[in-house]
């Protein structure tokens, strides 16, 4: 699909966006209408319960990882599941030693409260946690780079920040982790969906995302593992999916040989079916298509905050942004809370932010920033 052409027709498979101007995919994305009927078929299926279901639900759950790996670039089996990034990354976290000199796990200020408190907590195995400030909502890479050394075990970072929607260049930070022996993992939650992610091009180890953001789904997490270091991986918290052949129903030798073994115990299969209908319109459009209209709309949130003198904290340039504009003035969480109950939906995380999505249209843009600016001058009123 062409960005002239969007989104068209394509705000039709969007009921939410009959009720409200739907600015919040940072936070949720607006689910399709084919959800409604995967929920139909989900009912049918469990009052007509059968074992053998779980053959089906399985086969269904590892063609929605491999069309996630698709959309990233990375090979069918290195993309695992699970019902949050929070287990994913503890799982990896896991699967590390932090004895000796090499017990450094590397962040930054930046990144969501899960990641810091995760590593926190694997401070009694051992792990050191190191955060690198930053300055003005975004992170210097220089700064990033000179904390690395041969004490890091592993850098974890935000590919888009999720306050601000400045992103970080991760391929430089993958080098130079790389070039110290260290791991590197990206938490891509606020970009993949929103920016073409390529984790060839990025070259990091493991990237983690989800569904119900950008990517129109729901609650189904996803961790990409760099294909050559699974068999390295033997995760301490797991369970039986994660071994070699877990319908066998029988002891487990050995984990299974792809991003499978990266996976827990029994599954929320009914949030992986949820979420297969928004990734299909999603790559139906294609990356390169929604970006450019990401940019176009993000382009004139920033011009009319510029033109009311609101402060941008998003970074400007392009190759530095996600698909989140961060506002910051006086007033601006009460000014939040007063657009959502005018149906201009936002949300506040420290700034406002507004989150347009392919199925978004300038008009509503526009329409966004004529009420926030009259809620902005009651405030300072």
């Amino acid at each position: 699909m062409t960005v002239a052409a969007l989104p068209g027709a394509l705000r039709a498979e969007y009921p939410l966006l009959q009720t409200c101007t739907y600015l919040n995919s940072n936070s949720t994305g607006a689910l399709p209408r084919a959800a409604e009927g995967v929920l139909a078929q989900y009912w049918n299926t469990m009052r007509a319960w059968r074992d053998d279901t779980w053959d089906t639900w399985l086969s269904q759950m590892q063609a929605y990882a491999d069309g996630v790996a698709g959309l990233i670039g990375a090979p069918a089996g290195s993309v695992a599941l699970d019902t949050n990034l929070s287990a994913h990354l503890s799982r990896l976290a896991s699967c590390l030693e932090f004895t000796g000199e090499r017990r450094r796990v590397i962040v930054t200020d930046l990144e969501f409260p899960t990641v810091p408190f995760i590593w926190k907590g694997f401070a009694r195995y051992g792990a050191e946690l190191v955060v690198v400030p930053s300055k003005d909502g975004r992170v210097d890479e220089a700064a990033l780079e000179a904390a690395i050394d041969a004490r890091t075990r592993i850098v974890c970072v935000s590919h888009g920040a999720f306050a601000t929607g400045a992103v970080l260049d991760v391929a430089r930070i993958a080098k130079a982790a790389h070039a110290a022996g260290a791991l590197i993992a990206t938490d891509a939650y606020q970009t993949v969906g929103a920016v073409p992610v390529d984790v060839r091009h990025l070259d990091v180890d493991f990237l983690l995302g989800g569904a119900h953001k950008w990517l129109g789904g729901s609650e189904a997490a996803f961790m990409y593992v760099r294909p050559g270091l699974l068999p390295t991986l033997r995760p301490a918290a797991t369970g039986w999916l994660a071994g070699a052949s877990p319908l066998a129903f029988q002891q487990t030798a050995d984990y299974a040989p792809d991003a499978r073994r990266m996976m827990g115990g029994t599954p929320a299969p009914l949030m992986v079916l949820l979420s297969r209908p928004g990734l299909e319109l999603l790559k139906g459009v294609g990356m390169e298509a929604v970006r450019a209209h990401s940019l176009k709309l993000t382009d004139r949130l920033m011009a009319r905050a510029d033109e009311a003198g609101l402060h941008v904290v998003t970074p400007r340039e392009p190759h530095r942004r996600g698909g989140v504009v961060a506002l910051r003035f006086p007033g601006d969480a009460q000014v939040t809370q007063r657009l959502v109950a005018r149906g201009f939906i936002c949300s506040h995380r420290g700034f406002l932010r507004a989150a347009p999505h392919f199925y978004n249209t300038p008009e509503e843009v526009d329409a966004f920033m004529d009420a926030l600016l009259e809620e902005q001058r009651k405030e300072s009123a």
